[in-house]
């Protein structure tokens, strides 16, 4: 079913709680990662996939699960948030994280859950359900992203630089004129340059474009946040890195030529109409090759699950699932 003129339920975020079990779990010879579990211990299990790739968890991600209900489990992916070592490249693409998802459910007893991912975090969803179908009891998806070229071109080359021309002024400032055919690739050669520097300006100016573009009005916060030197590294580094490799896909629409696979599972998809980081063609897209899946488009939303209409879907939706 299709929801486009989305009418807000009475949902709001739960109050914040504090994980009751945190470990890091070695999922490579180099590469451990971060978990933790809140709510209750009993529970449903979800499990929360971060965006980026590279953005890692934060406490309010907790928030969007009943806490007397749920089991939630998060994790920071490979080289993101607390996950060691910080902002590593080896033996970090999509299937090795779809592997670690995996790792982490028998790691923690799990049988089965709810996968909640938004942007890259749906990627990885999607992925993940599409690998490990039986272990999926139903997915809740935002933001659709399935790492097509034209998604990336769209964003990183041309097309949301028609709708934020001011903050892309920024983004492309860090790149010389003869090098803007390809600002990805170009990024990447900053991103993994030996110099400090050039790999501090670089990770910033990546990082601040998406922040400045994530919501319908602009939050300070998000750009702030794009300052934090550790941070914009993880996050401008493990994004450029897939991006330059196409997802690490055998082919371009890998995901939505596989998305039969996982049609019987309950869904539900929110997306916002004013998206511009992954845009709301995807997510149409998904929706006609997914019809059964619930679909919600958010008049007034754009990329941030922190957005009022979004944030309600996504819990409405988490909600809902109190009943599989």
């Amino acid at each position: 079913m299709a929801d486009i003129h989305a009418h807000y339920g009475p949902s709001t975020l739960y109050p914040p709680i504090e994980a009751y079990d945190t470990g890091f779990l070695k999922v490579s010879a180099i590469h451990n990662i971060y978990y933790e579990q809140s709510g209750n211990p009993q529970g449903l299990p979800v499990v929360y996939l971060h965006g980026g790739p590279g953005g890692g968890i934060s406490p309010s991600d907790r928030q969007y699960f009943d806490p007397k209900f749920y089991r939630i489990i998060a994790f920071d992916q490979r080289g993101a948030g607390k996950s060691t070592p910080p902002a590593e490249l080896k033996e970090n693409d999509t299937w090795a994280l779809v592997s670690d998802i995996e790792t982490l459910r028998t790691t923690l007893g799990v049988d089965k859950w709810v996968v909640f991912g938004g942007s890259w975090g749906s990627t990885l969803a999607l992925t993940y359900a599409i690998k490990h179908t039986e272990r999926c009891k139903a997915l809740i998806l935002r933001g659709i992203f399935t790492l097509r070229q034209s998604e990336l071109k769209w964003f990183y080359q041309e097309g949301a630089s028609h709708v934020f021309p001011d903050a892309f002024d920024s983004y492309k400032a860090v790149i010389p004129e003869e090098e803007r055919g390809d600002y990805i690739t170009a990024y990447y050669k900053r991103l993994t340059s030996a110099d400090p520097a050039v790999r501090r300006e670089a990770g910033k100016a990546w990082s601040s474009w998406e922040m400045k573009t994530s919501k319908l009005y602009v939050s300070e916060e998000m750009v702030k946040h794009a300052e934090d030197d550790t941070w914009a590294d993880q996050f401008a580094r493990i994004e450029c890195h897939y991006f330059v490799n196409k997802g690490f896909f055998e082919t371009d629409a890998w995901i939505l030529d596989n998305v039969d696979k996982i049609r019987h599972l309950p869904c539900v998809i929110v997306q916002g109409r004013y998206d511009v980081v992954c845009p709301a063609v995807s997510a149409w897209e998904l929706h006609k090759k997914w019809p059964e899946a619930e679909f919600h488009l958010i008049p007034d939303s754009g990329h941030s699950a922190k957005e009022p209409g979004t944030t309600q879907q996504l819990v409405a939706a988490a909600d809902k699932f109190k009943t599989l």
